[in-house]
C-alpha cells in the first residue's frame, strides 16, 4: 500500500554563531539537511546552492515510474559540479563546501544520498537507528579501532570532515534505498544537533512528542539550551496512511 509522509522542518543560527550556513528542504517527496562550510559567506552558498538542484529534481521527477536512487545521486552530482562553477567565477568561493543528507520519496520506499556529518535517523518499533556513517576523520579512528565512541566524541579534531560535497570537485555519496514501513519516523539533523544531544535525549523526544512540528521545535529547543556551538537544522517526518499526509514545503535556514 502507498503511504504519504508527515513532517516538519526547522533552522536556528545557535547560540554562537552569527550566520547560518545550513539549509534544509522539506516536500511530500523530499527531504534534504545541507550544512555549509567556507567562510565569507561560502557556506550559506554552498548549502543554498545544493538545495535548490535538491528543489529543481523535485519539481521535474515524475509522479511515477522513476529510479529514485539513480535521480537523488545524479541530483548530487549535478550540485557538486554547480559548486564548482561557483568557486570558478569567484576564487575567494574556493574550498567551499556543504554536508548533503537527502531522502527522496515514492509512497513505499526512500532512496538516501549523505556526504559529510549531517546524519539520518530511523525510529521504528520502539528503537532508533543512524542510519547513515559520518564522514569525519574521528569516525574513521573509530572504524580504525583507534579511538572509542566515547572519545571521538570530545576529540578535539572531531569536526574535520573528510567528504563533502564540494567547490573541489566530485565527491560520491553513500547511497541506499530503503523499504518503508506505516509509524516510521525519520529524522535529518546537521551536526550542530548531534554534538549537543545524544541519541537517549532523540529517542526520548522522538518518541514522546507526537507532532512533527513540536518535535523539530522540541529538539532544537534542547540544542540551543544546551549552549548549541553550531547551526542546528532538523526535519522529522513519519510514514502515516493515505490522504493524511502533508502538503507543505518548507525552507529553512540559509536563503530561505
Amino acid at each position: 500500500m502507498k503511504h504519504n509522509i508527515r513532517y516538519a522542518a526547522g533552522s536556528d543560527v545557535g547560540r554562537r554563531r552569527e550566520q547560518n550556513e545550513d539549509s534544509g528542504y522539506a516536500s511530500g517527496r523530499l527531504l534534504v539537511v545541507a550544512d555549509g562550510m567556507g567562510g565569507h559567506a561560502a557556506g550559506e552558498l554552498a548549502s543554498s546552492a545544493a538545495i535548490a538542484v535538491m528543489r529543481e529534481l523535485d519539481a521535474t521527477l515524475p509522479e511515477t515510474g522513476a529510479d529514485l536512487g539513480a535521480a537523488l545521486e545524479g541530483a548530487v552530482h549535478e550540485a557538486a559540479r554547480r559548486l564548482v562553477e561557483l568557486a570558478d567565477i569567484d576564487p575567494a568561493r574556493r574550498g567551499m563546501g556543504t554536508t548533503v543528507t537527502a531522502m527522496l520519496w515514492d509512497g513505499y520506499r526512500f532512496a538516501l544520498a549523505h556526504l559529510g556529518d549531517s546524519r539520518g535517523y530511523l525510529l521504528r518499533d520502539g528503537a532508533l537507528y543512524q542510519m547513515t556513517k559520518d564522514h569525519t576523520l574521528v569516525q574513521s579512528m573509530v572504524d580504525e579501532g583507534r579511538i572509542t565512541e566515547d572519545q571521538a566524541a570530545v576529540h578535539p579534531r572531531r569536526s574535520m570532515v573528510l567528504r563533502v560535497l564540494g567547490s573541489e570537485g566530485r565527491a560520491e555519496p553513500d547511497m541506499a534505498l530503503r523499504e518503508a514501513e506505516p509509524d516510521d519516523r525519520y529524522l535529518l539533523c546537521s551536526d550542530g544537533l548531534t554534538t549537543v544531544l545524544g541519541p537517549e535525549v532523540l529517542h526520548e523526544v522522538l518518541t514522546t512528542v507526537a507532532d512533527p512540528g513540536a518535535a523539530v521545535q522540541r529538539l532544537i529547543d534542547l540544542a540551543n539550551e544546551g549552549g548549541s556551538p553550531d547551526n542546528v537544522t532538523v526535519i522529522v517526518a513519519d510514514v502515516v496512511a493515505p490522504g493524511a499526509g502533508e502538503v507543505s514545503v518548507y525552507r529553512v535556514g540559509a536563503g530561505s
